[in-house]
Formats: C-alpha cells, sequence, structure tokens
C-alpha cells in the first residue's frame, strides 16, 4: 500500500493571466486551481504529456511553478508548447506572471460528471490548512479503511480522520440523483409497457370474442389457423405501427427538453431508440399472439352456435 499526500485543502477559482494572449473583452479568464503535492497524477493515474511533475523542493508558500492540462493548453497555446510559458494570478493583462508552467497533463475532471472537463492549473501544496489524501492500494477497498486508520494511529494517535470514501464511493455520491431519476423512469416505463401490454391483450382479445362466430365460419369453410392468426396479428401490428407514428416523433421531441437529466444517454440515441422499438415489437407481438392463437382453435360448431 502506497499512502502519498497529494492534495491540499487550499482550493481556489481564479482569473488567469497568461503569456503571450491577450484577453478580449467578456472573454473567460478563469481557470480552475488546485493545490496538489508531488506524486498526486502518478497515484491518480492521469499521465504527464509534457515536462515534469512536482518536485518537494517547489513546495514555497507562493507558488512559482504550475502545471496545466491539455484543455488549458491547447485553448491557450494551440499548437505550441506550453511548458515555460508564464502566468499570473488575477484578471487583465497587466497582471503579474510570476509562475512558470513546468509540465502538462491530461484531461481530468474538476467537479462531476455533468460538468465535464475545465482549463485547469496545478500549483504545489504548501499545506496551510487540512490536508486531503488520496491512498491507492492493491487490498480490496473494504479493508482500506482500517489499515488507514491502524497506519495513522501509529504515527499520531491524535490526529483526526474523517469523511474516508472510496474514488468509487464519491463518484456514487455524485450521480446519486442522476441514478434516482434513472431508476424511477425506468420504473415507470417498466410499469407503462406492462399497462400497455395488459390493455392490447384486453382489447384483442375483445376483438375476437366479438368475431367469434365470423372466425368460426371462416374455419367451417376450410380456413387454415395460420391464416386466423394473421388476421388477428394484422390488427396488432396495425395498433403498433400507428402507437410508434405517434411516439417516435413525440420522444424525439421529448427529448430535446429533457437532455439536460440524460447524463451519459444522448437524447436522439440511435441505438437506444433502436431497442426500444424492437422491445415494444416484441412485447405488443406477445400480448396479440395470445388472443391469436385462441382465435385459431375456435370449434366452428360451438362457434355458430355462439351469441
Amino acid at each position: 500500500m502506497a499512502v502519498v499526500p497529494i492534495l491540499s485543502g487550499d482550493e481556489w477559482d481564479s482569473s488567469t493571466a497568461v503569456e503571450g494572449h491577450t484577453f478580449a473583452d467578456g472573454e473567460d479568464q478563469q481557470a480552475f486551481m488546485n493545490a496538489f503535492s508531488p506524486g498526486y497524477f502518478e497515484t491518480m493515474r492521469i499521465p504527464l504529456l509534457e515536462g515534469r511533475d512536482f518536485r518537494l523542493s517547489d513546495i514555497v508558500e507562493s507558488p512559482t511553478v504550475a502545471i496545466v492540462n491539455r484543455k488549458f493548453a491547447e485553448h491557450f497555446f494551440p499548437g505550441k508548447s506550453a511548458v515555460g510559458k508564464r502566468l499570473g494570478r488575477g484578471g487583465g493583462n497587466k497582471a503579474k506572471l510570476t509562475i512558470e508552467i513546468i509540465g502538462v497533463v491530461g484531461d481530468s475532471l474538476y467537479e462531476g460528471p455533468r460538468e465535464g472537463v475545465h482549463r485547469q492549473v496545478f500549483v504545489p501544496a504548501w499545506g496551510k490548512s487540512s490536508v486531503i489524501y488520496y491512498v491507492r492500494t492493491n487490498i480490496a477497498s473494504s479493508s482500506v479503511f482500517n489499515v488507514v486508520r491502524n497506519e495513522v494511529k501509529q504515527l499520531d494517535a491524535t490526529m483526526p480522520i474523517y469523511g474516508m470514501k472510496t474514488v468509487e464511493g464519491q463518484l456514487d455520491e455524485t450521480l446519486l440523483t442522476d441514478r434516482l431519476v434513472a431508476l424511477l423512469s425506468a420504473g415507470f416505463g417498466l410499469l407503462a409497457t406492462i399497462l400497455a401490454s395488459i390493455g392490447l391483450y384486453g382489447v384483442m382479445a375483445f376483438v375476437v370474442a366479438r368475431r367469434r362466430k365470423e372466425l368460426g365460419i371462416r374455419l367451417a369453410l376450410g380456413a387454415q389457423p395460420g391464416v386466423v392468426i394473421w388476421m388477428v396479428m394484422r390488427e396488432v401490428l396495425l395498433l403498433l405501427a400507428i402507437g410508434l407514428a405517434v411516439g417516435i416523433p413525440s420522444a424525439l421531441l421529448l427529448g430535446r427538453s429533457v437532455s439536460s437529466v440524460l447524463y451519459g444517454v444522448k437524447a436522439s440515441d440511435p441505438l437506444m431508440a433502436t431497442s426500444t422499438i424492437v422491445l415494444l415489437t416484441l412485447v405488443s407481438a406477445a400480448a396479440g399472439l395470445i388472443p391469436a392463437r385462441r382465435a385459431s382453435r375456435i370449434d366452428p360448431i360451438l362457434a355458430l352456435r355462439y351469441e
């Protein structure tokens, strides 16, 4: 198990001045900034694309070096190397450029999956306030918490430890609301499908009952059971086609309005749309097949006596 102090509690969002870049009026100058200790990128498996990582000698109260992510580098230095360029904290083109870029790393999330990737600047952690530790281990996550507590207790029994969680657990907390909405939506969708199937079955059972005498006459005159089944299923397919003709355009229109809550799912995902159509077709066919098979087994004599 490797325990590395990699994230300081010092965080800020700041306007950033960039060497060689003149900000236009109204241009977003914000860069999301964090203070990290050496070893953070290696521990979190964030690739170092260019330059070097922080060293212990870089940790000073007023940072003079920084590492930026790919999005920051591509925005301010398109087609050029960002290493060696200088930054300054504060807005405006007259800010003092006192921080040198020493490396570029791959993009990572700053807030959550829904917010996407932002421009980020990382500086060495001075550690003036509380500290967060990330621990990468090769043991089960269920055993990590006790191991970490024991290790810290041996170092300093008075050191408080709180807020322990795995990265997976933190991600689950971030996506809890989205998953609840998705679960409820799936539940309502399943319920609607079941009710629609029951309704379709009831309609077709009623239709078969009303046409019992007609179907009996057809069978008495030599109609094959398969022909009777197709007569009933043809009406099922007609109802399905009408439902899809109304449902598909409605789903596309509503998908645009609810796309903001569809994390990880496109409002017009072709695969999802195709799967839904196939599922509805199968469910409709199953709901109509039972009355259709029952119709094909009608006794012509009993059907002619049916009132």
